[in-house]
């Protein structure tokens, strides 16, 4: 099993950025293809962003293309999702989530095992 921590959520105002860190702990961080979803209040939870467990591949969501970067420290076991220009609609709870394998690739999005406790996101307008 691995574990997720999330940090680095907050309150930011719109055009604003943050950078939210997920640690990985308990198995080997580069056998792991890692994502970001977020869930918003009264609505279904989404990815934002997915990266290959080597980091040779990312994908975004097309609402966050161009101001949204993921990426992965293998020495630190993290992956970062760095915000740029965030918007009120970013404003959600936004989770860490991990899936054993080892091909490349980005998983698909009902594929994940592991989940972090998740980190809120708040931008005002």
């Amino acid at each position: 099993q691995v574990q997720l921590v999330e940090s680095g959520g907050g309150l930011v105002q719109a055009g604003g950025s943050l950078r939210l860190s997920c640690a990985a702990s308990g198995r080997t961080f580069s056998n792991y293809a890692m994502a970001w979803f977020r869930q918003a209040p009264g609505q279904e939870r989404e990815v934002v962003t997915a990266i290959s467990r080597l980091g040779g591949s990312t994908d975004y969501a097309d609402s966050v293309k161009g101001r949204f970067t993921i990426s992965r420290d293998k020495a630190k076991s993290t992956v970062y999702l760095q915000m740029n220009n965030l918007k009120p609609d970013d404003t959600a709870v936004y989770y860490c989530a991990a899936k054993w394998r080892l091909v490349g690739g980005i998983v698909p999005n009902n594929a994940y095992d592991y989940w972090g406790q998740g980190t809120q996101v708040t931008v005002s307008s």
